[in-house]
């Protein structure tokens, strides 16, 4: 795995390329310069945690026979500031399942991600507390 970050027109703007040729941009935040030309690395490494965990349950709801029709994941963190930086101190994933999805399947799939699968919350949880709620809408 190999991403280039290189800097665009303004001292905090930039764009993450990776071996495919898929960019992000990535910009930091007004107060230093930014001008909200992309995700701020710490929601990059929230928006990371939703794209791992939903990568995840696809593949253990499909196992499962689960007719999946969406899933949304809302994730909000909250950050404390330690000595020149700030870290989460917790992480909070709320899954929004639409389909014909058996609820303990569900909570069961979500478990497993966040418990077993998902390297980036494991990495995440070295410093925040990551918790998890859902609901499942039914598509009939």
């Amino acid at each position: 795995m190999k991403v280039k970050v290189k800097r665009l027109n303004d001292a905090v703007h930039m764009e993450a390329v990776n071996s495919d040729g898929s960019t992000l941009q990535m910009d930091g935040s007004p107060d230093i310069g930014g001008i909200n030309g992309g995700l701020r690395p710490t929601e990059m490494l929230l928006a990371a945690a939703a794209g791992c965990s939903t990568i995840d349950i696809i593949g253990i709801l499909k196992k499962q026979r689960q007719k999946l029709d969406t899933v949304t994941i809302d994730v909000e963190g909250d950050k404390q500031k330690v000595e020149t930086w700030s870290e989460f101190k917790s992480i909070h994933l709320h899954y929004t399942f639409t389909g014909d999805v058996d609820e303990k399947k569900a909570e069961k799939a979500i478990e497993l991600s966040l418990t077993k699968y998902c390297s980036v919350t494991k990495m995440l949880e070295k410093t925040a507390k990551v918790t998890s709620s859902f609901e499942v809408i039914s598509s009939k």
